[in-house]
């Protein structure tokens, strides 16, 4: 007989693992508090909370690796970007190519990805044995676990309560996770959860004319500002979403009209031609303002019963782009050693003995990435390693590859491999530059000697 799994979740990764598990003959059942978001309605469905996603390397191994024919259909309207496109303050763009040989990532819609998910899982079930339950407006409210499996409580309409027993539990229900609370009662799991002083608010270009892209859509735009900064990813219909990230402080004060306008006409002229001046003044005083949080532990399972994954156990700010890329990596790794090991146990033991390392290293990457977005970009000094980052990577790929293609573009390095080669690729890039400062130096001296 099958083994039964709860996941608990149908976000983009509870989705992604439960059609992993249903192709391997697991029993599933999907479970999610929200209604199903494909019938909610356009209120409930369009929460202004949105970062547009940008799928690369890892999110789309995790997708082949649980069905590739799967993937090509759920990736088919994205958008790709082959670099970032700055807007300096006078109005010029400059493009940064990301990829050393055409390597780009993509644009995509969270919600219509998660949708896209959630419909692969009814067309699986048209001709699977072994059916995926969806089971929304299921609120999780206890967890136990026993010498059978684990025994999941919800509940449903109007107070109403229900259990069901499985033989074991994925969390896969993001960052303020349940499941993730419901666990520490059965482990020593260490944990913290930190806010940076930055929020971010939605705002939106409409498309042209026949649905023209008002900017190029093979890039990911950036306003970059130092304390704070716009972007804008493409979207199918020719729209963008923007996004502004700045200081609570700085978004919290601009509530006046007057003020909103001087804002933005003074540090982002051309976006407010794009957007509209009206329209930021409503996206300003009306859209809500998301906080930005890291959050991490260091235990992801309790013995065979219970495992975490995605922004469960690795919530990261956005500004590396690896949120959801990493949540897919999470279920084709978690996918893998279930194939490979000989229990269910052994797999999670080893997930969390090795994964660790690796979320620890891309959270910091996502961290320190947000002063690279809104200051180094246009640094004469950022802009000269990264040309000769890029050099070295085309002249001797096989030895040298930039950090951003490590992270972006090969998922067959971990993490934490991507950061422990790039600590001793700038240690050559500073000799490198010390190299040439001296003789620069040397040839002025002889130079102003003769």
């Amino acid at each position: 007989m099958s083994e039964s799994v709860a996941v608990i979740g149908a976000g983009l990764v509870g989705a992604l693992v439960a059609l992993g598990l249903g192709h391997r003959g697991y029993n599933v059942t999907l479970f999610d508090l929200r209604d199903d978001p494909r019938t909610a309605g356009t209120a409930i469905k369009k929460n202004l909370r949105s970062i547009n996603l940008a799928v690369s390397d890892r999110g789309i191994r995790g997708l082949e690796f649980v069905d590739s024919e799967m993937s090509a259909r759920v990736l088919k309207e994205i958008i790709p970007m082959h670099g970032r496109m700055i807007h300096t303050l006078d109005g010029k763009q400059e493009s940064q190519i990301y990829g050393l040989f055409g390597e780009h990532i993509n644009s995509i819609d969270r919600a219509k990805l998660n949708e896209s998910l959630l419909d692969e899982i009814d067309t699986f079930n048209k001709t699977a044995v072994n059916q995926i339950k969806l089971k929304f407006e299921h609120k999780l409210v206890n967890l136990n676990f026993n010498t059978r499996g684990a025994s999941v409580e919800c509940e449903v309409r109007y107070g109403v309560k229900r259990s069901f027993d499985f033989d074991f539990v994925i969390g896969a229900d993001g960052s303020y996770s349940n499941v993730r609370y419901q666990m520490q009662k059965y482990i020593r799991m260490d944990y913290s959860q930190e806010y940076i002083d930055k929020c971010y608010l939605e705002l939106y270009i409409p498309p042209g004319e026949n649905g023209a892209f008002l900017l190029n859509p093979n890039h990911l735009h950036i306003w970059p500002r130092k304390e704070f900064m716009l972007i804008a990813l493409a979207n199918s219909d020719g729209s963008f979403t923007s996004t502004f990230f700045g200081p609570w402080s700085l978004t919290e004060a601009l509530k006046k009209a007057e003020d909103i306008e001087t804002f933005f006409l003074s540090n982002f002229p051309d976006a407010a031609d794009l957007i509209g001046m009206e329209n930021v003044v409503k996206a300003f005083t009306g859209n809500p303002k998301g906080a930005l949080m890291q959050v991490t532990c260091s235990q992801y399972h309790f013995s065979d019963k219970c495992i975490i994954l995605g922004d469960a156990t690795h919530s990261m700010v956005p500004f590396y782009g690896q949120g959801m890329n990493c949540g897919f990596e999470d279920v084709r790794i978690l996918l893998g050693l279930l194939d490979e090991k000989e229990t269910r146990e052994a797999a999670f033991d080893t997930y969390t003995a090795n994964r660790h390392k690796d979320l620890k290293a891309i959270l910091k990457l996502a961290l320190d990435n947000y002063k690279e977005m809104s200051t180094k970009v246009i640094s004469s000094a950022y802009l000269l390693r990264k040309t000769l980052d890029s050099f070295l990577g085309r002249l001797i790929p096989q030895y040298w590859i930039p950090l951003y293609t490590m992270v972006s573009f090969r998922g067959d390095i971990p993490y934490s491999q991507c950061v422990r080669r790039e600590k001793t690729q700038q240690k050559i890039l500073k000799c490198i530059e010390l190299g040439s400062i001296t003789v620069v130096a040397i040839a002025a001296y002889w130079k102003f000697k003769k």
